[in-house]
């Protein structure tokens, strides 16, 4: 089985990869364009930061695993791959304590304007008094938007430096705050009110799109910082540059509108090139520590997929089918018992859409739950009941 490795990844994990009997293509020069030729012939393809477009599922008949060895997977086609029965799956938290660690150093870096301190001395400028001026964290409010695995480790970093932490998060209630001593908010707006220090760590994608708009950029208080370390388009780009340009807010980004593809490029930004904005290159997840927990990861999600059939971190299986019936079989662990079974249900039409097998201890009888898209027939049920050699009891329940 051969895997694809369409971009940078762990050395030591490669051979890890092919430790679980791998054929390992390594090619971490590999574009977005060239990716449905190089992975015709692929199993699993594994990228980071490389787009899967729908062009790789309909030409790489053989692939059944992509993974996104990164959190979220707004780079790849997700409907298309479901379309096709390919899993998706990524590695979330893992380069969590990397992000943050880099959120706390824009949020440090902004306060105390460390980049302009290390370019005067450069230049050869000594600045005390100007550089002096610097407002303090403690007890500054920190609005956190979106409170998974990176948001509740700056939240919890913050904390360290005694900042009062506001979370706001759908999945973050009220309850969850207290219990970590953190304040709560029940929507962007109102974070933004409370927040000297905005941070974003939400997901890209349609549900997140624009969702710091330009109303929320408003409602924060004059010489707030916002910073971004998540996805260029979940604010409102358009205003935050006006925001900007104004002087009223301060930015601090590491993820821009059209950003470089590449590892190099000359590129500017209205954006970058305003003062009160410090920026880095995408770097959030770039730590040796990150990447060894994301290629470690991959290389845990192969080997359950290789194994045991199972993809941990799957993001496109249905959680829940249309199915409203299940046909439950006792029968004895034969050979073409299951098939006969499926026979009769397609024959009556019945589409099967979760078939799940249990062998009983001793190999002997075996118990097989078959969920349909609607209601069995008595005579159906019948049918499958008067196979005496092969069938032990046959029940339908109501799901």
């Amino acid at each position: 089985m051969r895997i694809l490795i369409a971009d940078e990844f762990s050395k030591p994990h490669l051979d890890s990869l092919r430790g679980l009997g791998l054929s390992v293509d390594y090619n971490p020069s590999a574009k977005a364009d060239e990716l449905a030729a190089l992975a015709k012939d692929a199993s699993i393809l594994v990228v980071r930061s490389t787009e899967v477009k729908k062009e790789v599922f309909e030409q790489a008949k053989a692939l059944s695993l992509v993974i996104r060895a990164g959190a979220g997977v707004n780079t790849i086609d997700v409907a298309s791959a479901s379309a096709r029965g390919v899993y998706v799956a990524n590695c979330p938290g893992q380069n969590a304590i990397a992000v943050a660690e880099l959120t706390m150093g824009l949020i440090l870096g902004s306060d105390r304007r460390i980049p302009d301190n290390v370019i005067s001395l450069r230049e050869g400028k000594w600045d005390k008094k100007r550089f002096s001026e610097a407002r303090g964290l403690l007890g500054r409010s920190l609005g956190v938007l979106g409170m998974g695995a990176i948001g509740l480790s700056v939240a919890t970093r913050a904390r360290a430096f005694g900042m009062r932490v506001i979370g706001c998060d759908p999945m973050f209630t009220a309850e969850k705050a207290r219990a970590l001593s953190f304040d709560y908010a029940t929507a962007p707006l109102e974070l933004a009110r409370q927040s000297d220090v905005f941070t974003v760590h939400l997901p890209g994608g349609a549900a997140t799109k624009g969702i710091v708009s330009r109303a929320v950029l408003a409602a924060l208080p004059d010489g707030a910082l916002v910073v971004n370390t998540a996805r260029a388009d979940v604010i409102d780009q358009a205003a935050l540059l006006d925001e900007a340009k104004s002087g009223r807010l301060r930015v601090a980004a590491d993820v821009f509108a059209d950003e470089p593809k590449g590892g190099k490029a000359d590129w500017s930004s209205p954006l970058t090139s305003l003062p009160n904005v410090y920026g880095t290159h995408h770097i959030g997840a770039s730590t040796e520590q990150a990447q060894e927990a994301i290629a470690k990861e991959t290389v845990r999600i192969v080997e359950s997929f290789l194994t045991k059939g199972e993809v941990p971190n799957c993001v496109n299986v249905a959680k829940k089918t249309q199915a409203k019936y299940q046909l439950i079989v006792r029968h004895f662990d034969k050979v073409g018992v299951l098939a006969n079974v499926l026979r009769e249900l397609g024959e009556a039409g019945l589409n099967a859409q979760e078939v799940e097998n249990t062998i009983f201890e001793g190999g002997g009888a075996a118990c097989c739950k078959i969920q349909v898209d609607s209601e069995p027939k008595a005579e159906v049920v019948q049918k499958i009941a008067a196979r005496a050699n092969e069938v032990i009891f046959v029940d339908v329940v109501t799901l």
